[in-house]
């Protein structure tokens, strides 16, 4: 008999390996994964340069130009000079960029209501409290939190 950690790990290899456009077992259009990522992080936080980034995601600093670079062909995000007068440039979402973020974000909203729509309310509720709790310590663990509304 599995143990719970084991259980655990399993299941979190499972969660993993589902994408977010994939989540109810056909391809839907949206977001790429890293400019979810990286447009989710700058609405939170604001206009970031590139080892901000880099730094807030663990990442190679040539990792977030390619990522960067990507997302600025599409138009997502904007290069402008640092609000706070520093030499770096910093990115920040355009309105392309914000309303791609939200239609995406709708889409994940309904998929995950069809998924979980015959759940009670309490375990719903329940469900994401550990969710939250669960990335908040690896957050803390990490010494990287991240910004939520």
């Amino acid at each position: 008999m599995p143990r719970p950690i084991d259980e655990l790990a399993y299941e979190h290899m499972l969660l993993t390996r589902y994408t977010l456009h994939n989540l109810t077992g056909r391809h839907t259009e949206g977001l790429e994964r890293s400019a979810y990522v990286l447009l989710s992080r700058l609405l939170a936080q604001g206009p970031m340069s590139v080892g901000e980034l880099s730094d807030a995601f663990e990442l190679d600093v040539s990792t977030v130009h390619r990522q960067t670079a990507a997302a600025m062909r599409a138009g997502l995000v904007e290069r402008i000079p640092d609000p706070g007068g520093g030499m770096a440039r910093k990115f920040r979402v355009t309105e392309l960029g914000e309303k791609q973020l939200h239609d995406h974000r709708a889409a994940l909203r309904e998929a995950f209501g069809a998924l979980l729509e015959d759940w009670p309310d309490e375990d719903f509720d329940a469900f994401v409290t550990y969710l939250r709790r669960f990335n908040t310590a690896v957050e803390h663990r990490r010494g990287r939190p991240w910004p939520r509304p």
